[in-house]
């Protein structure tokens, strides 16, 4: 995928970590509302450029971990205090616990329900028992519809317009695509490129019997999407 590989460079164009604020009052009032005594100690797994650290770090020693060492180096620029480790949210094994867990967009790319199990099961082995974690996907397979958003932003002598385009190639299995078209301008120099991401689109259900397999007692919280909509995510307390 071009947007953590060759693309990286213009992440914070294509993604403003502005754009997280919201998420994180939502999320931090939440993991306030159910752990005790108060958390102090965070992981994120899938970090990628760490733009939700940026409004948790206040709040939280925060670890935040991602398989794209490009995406690490962006946040560790964003980020400095904070501890950054290399690794794979289906394998990985630090030998400590937290206080609470991340999981934000960068589950949807476990895309079968062993590899998001691998992955639910990561969150809950570095969990300290009263802890809880938040599994933020793109979406779920309930509320699925095909649709294409038009993307805008201007960093100094860099901008990006844009499309994202989300549909189902096979509606048999769990599985959808986004395709990204972007036009990026630096300076006076313009180029186009075309991303392409597959993303496991699950039932709610599955989610709610996969975290009840690994041990967690799960709620749904809703979510601000920036546009005055929202959705709705998993609590998932242990």
């Amino acid at each position: 995928m071009k947007l953590y590989t060759d693309l990286t460079p213009w992440y914070d164009v294509i993604d403003p970590h502005e754009d997280h604020a919201d998420e994180g009052v939502v999320f931090h009032a939440a993991f306030h509302r159910v752990v005790t005594p108060s958390p102090k100690t965070l992981l994120e797994l899938g970090s990628g450029a760490g733009h939700n650290a940026f409004h948790l770090k206040a709040h939280y020693h925060c670890t935040l971990t991602d398989i794209s060492e490009r995406m690490l180096e962006l946040s560790r620029s964003l980020n400095p205090q904070c501890e950054h480790v290399l690794g794979d949210m289906r394998t990985m094994r630090l030998g400590r616990t937290f206080d609470v867990i991340v999981a934000h967009d960068g589950i949807v790319y476990m895309t079968t329900r062993e590899q998001l199990r691998a992955a639910i099961e990561t969150a809950y082995v570095h969990l300290r028992p009263g802890g809880a974690a938040i599994f933020a996907p793109d979406g779920v397979r309930d509320d699925f519809s095909d649709s294409s958003e038009l993307l805008e932003c201007t960093r100094g002598d860099r901008a990006m317009r844009g499309v994202q385009w989300t549909w189902d190639p096979d509606p048999s299995d769990e599985t959808v695509q986004t395709d990204y078209a972007f036009v990026l301008r630096h300076g006076t120099e313009t180029t186009v490129a075309h991303d392409v991401h597959i993303a496991g689109m699950f039932w709610r259900t599955t989610w709610l019997e996969l975290l009840a397999d690994v041990g967690f007692k799960t709620e749904l919280i809703d979510r601000p999407l920036g546009d005055g909509s929202y959705d709705r995510v998993f609590l998932a307390l242990k």
